[in-house]
């Protein structure tokens, strides 16, 4: 994998830049569609290609790893294949899925142990095997196992578990640098910086990562409860010690306005669930705030969802419409809202990334943190 920034913002830590994959490049910032088991939901893949252009997807380990398995991913002859995504693709190790099964696994020095939430068996995920699973799976962009604490954690239990991250992250790259990948393309591995909302922890870690020397960084443990506001110092004070040739991973964030707010200090790459869970349950993004599609307030106003807006849908269908889908709880509803949602966040990037290279990336952030807040 390689990256190189190619312009930065005045008065900004913002950057525009290119990754490139064996499975193509990949302009920056960028924010990358969720697809957990190996699909973003309610989106077919020819859409996410031709209609909103997505660049990248995700995947989950622990998801993949309990279903459909390794051996039918690895019989596929990987992710790509498995579900007609020719792509690069990202899959997150999975720390932070055993993290949400918080009565349902254990951490010990070894890895984590858990117990599945579809049939109850016992698991055990290692920084070792982590890696081989994600070998399996065959993603361009592989995460290291890490602890992801609570948002209010207390700062022991932060420092502890940080250490455990720390150790694990150790074993987990000896391990990707004594392993190849099984479909003949390279594979990137990030190890991912926590330290809760604690600057020293936070500190200590992008440091530790720093050196490692790995071909990318992710920073986690965000959006997990902790106040806005101390998300963007956390992000500030990573960002200031992360080397600048590298890509820089915002996990799991997050509204248009957080997106936009973490490009303007530094981060690359993003990823959230938010425009696809939000678009099921009717809320719509859009350039001018948010619309909540049950609202009576629409259901006779037959203008564009989004006039101009970046995917067909969005001249296509009525805000009557698609009300009326979902009052009706029909799926045709869930479908549009969430490849309105994908191509509206996609485009912001995009946007985002035009204004870096003309040079007024600030003052465009600035009204457009206010325009996409707004609740219409």
């Amino acid at each position: 994998m390689d990256f190189k920034v190619e312009a930065t913002s005045p008065y900004s830590s913002a950057r525009a830049g290119e990754i490139t994959t064996d499975h193509g490049k990949i302009p920056t910032p960028i924010f990358m569609p969720v697809g957990t088991v190996g699909s973003v939901k309610a989106v077919q893949m020819n859409d996410l290609r031709n209609d909103i252009d997505a660049k990248i997807i995700l995947g989950n380990t622990y998801h993949l790893y309990l279903r459909p398995g390794l051996d039918v991913i690895r019989k596929a002859g990987g992710l790509h294949k498995f579900n007609s995504w020719n792509r690069p693709i990202l899959t997150d190790s999975g720390g932070f899925q055993v993290f949400s099964l918080s009565s349902n696994r254990k951490l010990k020095e070894e890895g984590a142990w858990f117990r599945s939430h579809i049939d109850g068996s016992k698991h055990l995920f290692t920084p070792e095997n982590v890696v081989d699973i994600q070998r399996v799976i065959g993603s361009d962009i592989m995460m290291a196992l890490d602890e992801c604490p609570p948002g209010d954690s207390d700062y022991d239990y932060a420092k502890k578990s940080l250490g455990l991250t720390h150790r694990w992250l150790e074993r987990g790259w000896k391990h990707y640098n004594q392993t190849e990948g099984l479909y003949g393309f390279s594979q990137a591995y990030f190890p991912i910086i926590q330290g809760c909302v604690y600057p020293d922890l936070r500190r200590e870690s992008a440091k530790f990562v720093s050196d490692l020397g790995a071909q990318g960084n992710a920073i986690g443990g965000l959006a997990v409860g902790e106040p806005t506001e101390k998300m963007y110092e956390m992000i500030e004070v990573v960002n200031d010690i992360l080397p600048q040739d590298k890509p820089r991973y915002l996990m799991g964030v997050g509204t248009p306005a957080n997106i936009l707010e973490a490009i303007d200090r530094g981060v690359d790459m993003m990823d959230c669930v938010m425009p696809t869970r939000n678009g099921r349950n009717g809320m719509l993004f859009t350039r001018n705030g948010i619309m909540n599609m049950r609202n009576k307030k629409w259901a006779d106003d037959f203008s564009p969802l989004d006039p101009g807006g970046p995917s067909f849908v969005d001249e296509m269908y009525s805000k009557a419409y698609v009300r009326h889908l979902f009052v009706s709880q029909e799926i045709l509803a869930m479908q549009i809202a969430s490849l309105h949602n994908l191509a509206f966040y996609l485009w912001l990037v995009k946007e985002a990334r035009e204004h870096i290279l003309k040079g007024d990336f600030k003052s465009w952030k600035e009204e457009m943190v206010i325009s996409v807040t707004r609740r219409l």
